[in-house]
């Protein structure tokens, strides 16, 4: 075939996708002989689906694969320091290059290299001859370098995600069109490739002057106009680097080839050939669909009940497909879905409900799933006509009762032998125990994802589909509609209902069978087991026991800073000189700055004055309006927040308020407190102490708190080895007052509040990395003299200072922390330039600390549960250090001694703390009393 007009030419960027399948893909191992082959069998996958697509309107009838020849092009040549920044190979990865060139010729494909060019230079050359020729290209691949060619006739298709890359991507990503994105690269430079641009000019910026000049050589000689001095002198300074840039970045499109288009036909695949590759490469999965779709014998399959963790990595790369769903509406049926699953020993399994409140959701239906590809979903409580959102529909026909369904699957999601396997498995763990089934033993991918990849992604189901699988999941919001319009799941059609819960299930395999072998491989499987997933029960035991709260005192104390904000409305008003609504950021900035001339006025986009916290602290001490109105503000947000919003909180069955623990919710590890929070209920202020009033005990009962002292700063002391520091917990020493002698050569006995003060803020402010401005709002002292506060605070304990410089040097190299438990935060932002760069050092600086503070009262809540078991006591919440609990009159005493020795001990066996955990007790009618 004479290649023309109507063809369709696939380019695959064959060297890009190795390493995005190594890096986006579980670690595969070949049984017999334990190579690597991970990135093979997704590669093979790739090609696999390309030559099997069902999109006949884009379907290729010319097809390639092209690899980079080596590491030496002509660009090495133009500038010698090109991609000289690039990392070693991965050991694992070095091996399979090979048999990707392998797999291509076993298909059939043709498979190009060529020395001295890369493989984008080989796509734009054969993309530029189909274009001339008259046919259409897509280029299979996510390199932004190859945007640049599309346009006319060429498009992109990102094969992790699925998704076409056209002008409107192109301009999103770049800023510019196509012709213009080499410009726009030239300008930015590229770190990973060592192509130098211009310094400190990024993207945004180089699309805004590409468009600004039209062109890059407009731009440069047009440069001595740019009003910004910095633009003007980075491209003034660097212009010749600037146009090697543009060398380096434009892909040569009219390089010389040996093979015509005409060779790249896409040719049957030859089944005797493929077969030997694929059970070569032992890729069971894969030799399985392309033996069914050749209608040629396949190998006998292992029949081993549990299925080896490298055969479920491959499965992984199953297609997803709605065919492979199905509805469960008799019994015979789940009989035998059940069936499989002791079979093969472990299950996906989701529940859909009626609210996300676990406490009073109503369950609607489960899905489960046990093979790639190939799930279910039972529909127990879909209900149709009649009533309204509130009751009174009926249920829709042909449904399985809610009762029978349970009793059987009671078992197996009970039985020890069978995994369960869930995303976010402590909101489906609470539905069922209300259904009097306790799930266990279980697998949560939320928290694999966590437990690898904190600080880098997000950890919920759509978001690692689209990372990981590159598959986007059906939104909930095309069942549910939103606004006044939305439903209840309840009132979604039961076809549309399996094709959305199956898929859950069917990705929370996927996810599982890809990140279960990675916990070893990212040396995070002790964090996930130890500290992940075995706080799941105890967070939902907590959540669902919530703690009692009373209406009636919050309903006073509303009232009550309700007259203390109108008291101080007439003040603010008053200090302004004339009436105006305290609420309006607008309204105050034109008094402020406008009126009363106060120093540092500052308008943002909307043309108003910016009148937040830390602008009104800094002009408190020019004007008395500023403080007063942070103490309204202060007010006015403890009553929205938690004297309003804790009355709508409470649990009209139980009597109760239960709030929700993210386990995912803070890089460090800390857990965060929702709906509602009980975690930032100001403690500082009065008014901020007395909301814990309204937390009570009920008859008969009181309440007990258990709050680590300084955790924080005595892991500081053990890290940083500060031995005056370690001494001093080990003694019992106030510490900042110790800080206080140490810093101002002041005798313990001759000790002042206000000095002692001051150490406290430097104390707890340099965990965080305070700053000489940060420590001077604090303090309300001059910027100079907060500074010379903490220049002399290293110098008296300068091990805190080489701690600091060693974690960031760690982070800059290794893109992570670690917490004494080994568990890891990433940094993704720690070797970045500009604003950002300080925050991102001071995180990586806090981290451990926080992190490892955040592991001790982990376990410690984790080992909780059977220490109390013999007491009638409920432990009932965590906030940051404390812990808080519900306990009978006469027992307070036991269940304090049994706690302590539970937190002081609960540092790990293999970390060694050279000071000791002291835990601070407290009991009362009320959590105020108590704490």
């Amino acid at each position: 075939m004479t290649f023309g007009k109507g063809n369709h030419l696939h380019l695959i960027d064959g060297s890009a996708f190795i390493f995005r399948a190594y890096h986006a893909l579980p670690p595969l191992t070949r049984k017999s002989d334990g190579m690597p082959v991970g990135a093979v069998a997704g590669f093979c996958n790739l090609l696999w689906s390309e030559l099997t697509s069902t999109r006949k309107e884009t379907a290729p009838t010319h097809l390639a694969v092209i690899f980079d020849a080596g590491s030496i092009t002509f660009r090495n040549e133009i500038y010698d320091k090109y991609k000289a920044n690039r990392p070693e190979l991965p050991e694992d990865l070095r091996p399979q290059f090979v048999y990707t060139r392998k797999a291509t010729k076993a298909f059939n494909v043709a498979c190009i290299e060529q020395d001295g060019y890369e493989a984008d230079d080989i796509i734009a050359t054969f993309a530029r001859r189909a274009r001339e020729a008259g046919g259409t290209v897509t280029i299979i691949s996510s390199d932004k370098d190859l945007m640049q060619l599309i346009g006319d006739g060429v498009d992109m298709l990102d094969p992790m995600k699925n998704k076409r890359l056209g002008l409107e991507e192109v301009f999103e990503k770049f800023g510019v069109a196509p012709n213009r994105v080499v410009d726009v690269q030239a300008l930015a430079g590229d770190s990973v490739d060592n192509v130098p641009g211009a310094p400190g000019i990024g993207i945004k910026t180089a699309a805004l002057l590409i468009q600004e000049y039209g062109d890059l050589e407009t731009l440069l000689e047009r440069a001595g106009e740019i009003k910004q001095p910095k633009r003007r002198e980075a491209l003034v300074d660097n212009a010749d680097l600037i146009r090697i840039s543009k060398r380096l970045v434009q892909l040569d499109g009219d390089m010389p080839l040996d093979i015509g288009l005409d060779e790249l036909e896409v040719k049957p695949v030859e089944a005797e050939v493929v077969m030997g590759f694929l059970q070569e490469m032992e890729f069971t999965t894969l030799t399985k669909r392309v033996s069914e779709r050749l209608k040629v014998a396949a190998p006998v399959a292992d029949t081993a009940k549990l299925v080896e963790a490298d055969e479920l990595a491959e499965a992984v790369q199953v297609p997803f497909d709605v065919a492979g769903y199905e509805k469960i509406d008799t019994m015979a049926a789940l009989d035998a879905w059940i069936a499989r699953i002791v079979e093969v020993g472990h299950v996906a399994v989701d529940t859909e409900t009626t609210s996300l409140d676990e406490v009073q959701a109503e369950l609607v239906g489960i899905s489960l799933c046990v093979d790639a590809g190939r799930a279910a979903y039972i529909p127990l409580g879909h209900k149709q006509g009649g009533g309204d959102l509130f009751g009174g529909a009926e249920l829709v026909a042909g449904q399985l009762g809610l009762d029978q369904v349970l009793a059987a699957l009671k078992p197996v999601l009970e039985d020890a032998s069978v995994l369960k396997i869930g995303q976010n498995m402590k909101y489906d763990w609470k539905i069922f125990k209300r259904y009097g089934v306790e799930v266990g033993p279980f697998d949560d991918t939320m928290l694999m994802s966590s437990a690898m990849q904190a600080g880098l992604n997000g950890h919920g189901m759509d978001a690692l589909s689209e990372k990981y699988l590159g598959h986007t999941c059906i939104p909930i919001k095309s069942l549910l509609g939103s606004g006044k319009a939305q439903v209840t799941f309840d009132r979604v059609g039961i076809d549309d209902a399996v094709k959305y819960a199956a898929e859950d299930a069917d990705v929370t395999l996927r996810l599982w069978a890809m990140f279960k072998p990675q916990l070893h491989r990212a040396r995070v499987t002790t964090v996930y087991e130890t500290l992940e997933r075995p706080l799941v029960p105890v967070l939902a035991r907590m959540e669902m026991a919530g703690v009692q709260v009373d209406r009636q005192t919050l309903a006073r104390m509303s009232g009550a800073f309700a007259q203390k904000m109108l008291g101080l409305e007439a003040e603010i008003q008053e200090a302004a000189g004339q009436p105006f609504n305290v609420g309006s950021p607008k309204q105050l900035g034109e008094i402020l700055f406008d009126k009363l001339g106060l120093p540092g006025g500052e308008k943002g986009k909307t043309g108003a004055y910016a009148t937040g916290a830390d602008i009104l602290e800094d002009l408190a001490t020019e004007h008395k309006l500023p403080g007063l109105v942070l103490d309204w503000r202060q007010l006015a947000k403890l009553k929205s927040t938690y004297t309003d919003a804790l009355q709508d909180h409470i649990n009209p069955e139980t009597g109760r308020v239960h709030t929700s623990y993210s386990i995912t919710g803070a890089v460090t590890g800390r857990l965060a407190s929702t709906d509602p929070n009980l975690q930032n209920i100001p403690i500082r202020s009065e008014e901020g102490r007395r909301i814990r009033e309204a937390f009570v005990a009920p008859k008969g009962k009181v309440l007990v708190s258990l709050d680590y002292s300084q955790i924080e700063l005595r892991i500081l002391a053990h890290v940083a080895d500060i031995a005056s520091l370690q001494q001093a917990f080990k003694d019992g020493i106030d510490i900042h007052a110790l800080t206080a002698s140490e810093m101002f050569n002041v005798p313990l006995s001759e000790m002042t509040s206000d000095i002692r003060r001051r150490a406290k803020a430097i104390n707890f402010g340099v965990i965080y990395g305070i700053s000489g401005f940060g420590l001077a709002r604090n303090l309300r002292i001059p910027r100079a003299e907060a500074q010379g506060f903490i220049d002399r605070y290293f110098e008296r304990f300068p091990g805190i200072k080489e701690y600091m410089s060693d974690t960031v040097a760690f982070a800059q190299k290794n893109g992570f922390v670690q917490t004494l438990f080994g568990r890891k935060i990433h940094t993704p932002e720690i070797n970045a330039k500009g604003p950002g760069a300080g925050f991102a050092k001071r995180a990586a600086i806090n981290a451990p600390i926080q992190g490892t503070a955040a592991d001790v009262i982990r376990r410690a809540m984790i080992r909780m549960p059977a220490a109390i078991e013999a007491l009638p006591a409920t432990m009932l919440l965590q906030v940051h250090d404390e812990l808080l609990f519900e306990v009978e009159e006469g027992a307070s005493e036991a269940l304090i001694k049994v706690a302590k020795d539970v937190m002081e001990g609960a540092s790990h066996p293999g970390v060694h703390l050279k000071v000791p955990l002291t835990v601070e007790a407290g009991v009362g009618a009320t959590w105020a009393a108590a704490h």
